[in-house]
């Protein structure tokens, strides 16, 4: 490994490509239950890429649909039990794909909307009954999507929100949970669809989050833990949201999320071999991707956030990110939802 100032686009490509390949490996099977998470944020990324064909299509849909059950939730693969989490996956995959009608959405409709408690406002995430704010945010943003939000209790669902809300301005996972950047996303990402913005103390949570970055430049999701590239999207986009994206050094974030881009000098030079000669006569070694700091394994949960972060930071040549759907914008725009957040 090395580093370098330049976001290496093709072995990116390359490595989210892979990732269906490697049916040998015992990595593959047991991260099953992932699969279909893992064509969101490969999907999600080669799209901000710019190389959203690098994947069939056809393929992609068919296995999305595969995975639906019939009370309308999505599994994590084919026979898993539904989840909250994985029907927005499978929500996003289509509306990229710009195939949502392939699917029943009124069973989606049904589905989320069943895993709310109309009493406290709160969604489980799934039959076994687990609460989190994560899973009000995906249930939000969903029937957002879909613009179908009158399926649920939107007045109940932020005030179990705010029971979750701190001293430090932040949001934890449940009420009197500590603050975490990926519970802060879920919330205010979720406040900020549901037109309830006014509800954060901006100036409060905005110092709270830019306090995440450490002298390297990386961002951490709590005090006194490690940097993490993941988190260059889970606080930035609320940074974002809330109009704060400059209270961060962004040439600092931009020098960390590059630096754990996972290459080696030889398959480097191929692809510039590649691309400025269409060679194609050397097999690449295993490379590409990002990891979750410098030195480690890449995966493609934190390629998608790093690329991610780094669209949120206007770097050169990717498509621009909704910070609060996740998705490239052009998406979003095309079914006609508004920027929910300020600018």
């Amino acid at each position: 490994m090395t580093s370098t100032k330049q976001l290496l686009v093709d072995l990116h490509v390359k490595y989210i490509q892979s990732l269906d390949t490697k049916k040998d490996d015992l990595e593959y099977w047991l991260t099953e239950h992932l699969r279909l998470s893992g064509i969101y944020w490969g999907i999600t990324a080669l799209d901000l890429l710019k190389n959203l064909d690098a994947l069939n299509k056809e393929d992609v849909v068919k296995y999305v649909v595969s995975c639906q059950h019939d009370n309308g939730g999505f599994g994590g693969h084919v026979g898993h039990d539904p989840h909250l989490t994985n029907t927005l996956y499978a929500v996003q995959i289509l509306l990229i794909e710009d195939a949502l009608d392939a699917v029943n959405i009124e069973k989606i409709v049904e589905y989320v909307a069943s895993r709310q408690d109309r009493q406290s406002g709160a969604f489980t995430g799934d039959e076994w009954g687990e609460v989190d704010t994560r899973f009000s945010y995906c249930a939000l943003s969903c029937l957002s999507l879909l613009k179908r939000l009158d399926a649920v209790d939107v007045d109940k669902a932020v005030e179990f929100i705010m029971l979750c809300k701190n001293f430090d301005g932040g949001f934890g996972s449940t009420p009197g949970a500590e603050s975490h950047a990926a519970q802060i996303f879920c919330c205010v990402g979720a406040l900020a669809i549901v037109n309830s913005l006014h509800l954060v103390d901006a100036d409060l949570l905005g110092w709270w989050l830019c306090e995440r970055q450490l002298k390297n430049g990386g961002l951490n999701g709590r005090p006194e833990k490690l940097e993490d590239v993941c988190y260059s999207w889970w606080v930035l986009s609320a940074l974002s949201i809330l109009g704060k994206i400059h209270w961060i050094n962004k040439e600092k974030l931009i020098e960390f999320v590059l630096a754990a881009q996972v290459y080696t000098l030889w398959s480097h030079f191929l692809a510039l071999t590649r691309t400025f000669s269409n060679a194609k006569s050397f097999k690449d070694p295993e490379s590409g991707g990002i990891a979750d700091r410098p030195g480690d394994m890449a995966d493609v949960f934190h390629t998608l956030f790093g690329i991610a972060g780094l669209s949120l930071l206007e770097y050169p040549d990717l498509k621009s990110v909704d910070p609060v759907y996740c998705l490239p914008k052009y998406v979003v725009q095309r079914i006609g939802l508004a920027e929910r957040y300020h600018v």
